[in-house]
């Protein structure tokens, strides 16, 4: 009798606890998941900078959810890094990274490449860099291709960094939008207009930002698709909406498209409409 008890207890309690493991989680995403996280799910909106106001919150609901999410153990570093705890947030993205979190390497490549926390080692940077890029990490790649620009080391593959975009933007907004990018500069192979534009489109209908700015100038200018005004303003609108400061800037442009200048060239004034 008594074992059978026990038996009904750990039942009726086991839910109880991973309802509370899950809401520590739901909280930890909500006050500190990185929006480029590739283990991001879709309907979780992200932060790109941890409030001052949520730090405490943040450190306190994903420390307890870290133990079995590594997601949440990046955020955790993330809020470690937030309130300049920087041995804690290293020491929680080594965890991270260990369990195959890409965005825990990408950070600790940033740490390594900048000295910050630990000593610099651009070797272990590259590394981490690496690792990250063949797991399918826009960051990893734009920052391993950056870490080859810098100087020092194999110099950066850009036909190699478009091949793995290619395999990161099968899924991922900001794989799609680095590689517009690509595509549009003609970096790492033939420039691409359509392309570029098919892969901004994707990303633009995810809400990212920068996509939806590029979005609104290739359908300003006609690149890689038909010339819509209407529909660059409205792209523009969007992008502005979500804090992108050039899409703000041509926003005001499409307001005041005429320039008066002086003799010596220095704006005078703008005509608006």
């Amino acid at each position: 009798m008594r074992t059978c008890l026990l038996a009904i207890l750990v039942a009726l309690i086991a839910p109880v606890a991973a309802h509370a493991q899950s809401a520590d989680l739901v909280l930890c995403d909500r006050v500190a998941a990185d929006p480029s996280d590739p283990d991001k799910p879709a309907d979780v909106k992200g932060v790109p900078e941890i409030a001052a106001s949520d730090v405490a919150t943040a450190i306190k609901f994903c420390k307890q959810a870290a133990p079995s999410s590594r997601r949440a153990m990046f955020a955790l570093g993330r809020a470690y890094a937030a309130n300049r705890q920087t041995v804690e947030a290293i020491a929680a993205w080594r965890k991270a990274a260990d369990k195959g979190s890409s965005a825990a390497m990408v950070e600790l490549g940033v740490a390594y490449g900048n000295g910050s926390g630990v000593a610099r080692d651009e070797a272990q940077a590259r590394k981490l860099f690496e690792k990250a890029a063949q797991a399918g990490n826009p960051r990893g790649v734009s920052n391993l291709a950056a870490l080859g620009n810098a100087g020092g080391g194999a110099p950066a593959d850009p036909a190699q960094a478009r091949t793995l975009l290619g395999k990161a933007a099968e899924t991922n907004a900001e794989a799609q939008y680095q590689l517009g990018l690509m595509l549009a500069n003609g970096d790492g192979g033939e420039k691409d207009d359509v392309a570029a534009r098919a892969l901004f489109e994707k990303a633009a209908a995810q809400n990212h930002p920068g996509a939806l700015e590029r979005m609104g100038a290739f359908a300003q200018e006609g690149r890689g698709g038909p010339k819509d005004k209407d529909a660059a303003k409205a792209y523009y609108e969007r992008a502005s909406a979500l804090g992108d400061e050039d899409a703000k800037k041509a926003l005001e442009r499409l307001r005041c498209p005429y320039a008066i200048k002086d003799k010596q060239g220095k704006l005078v004034t703008t005509l608006c409409f």
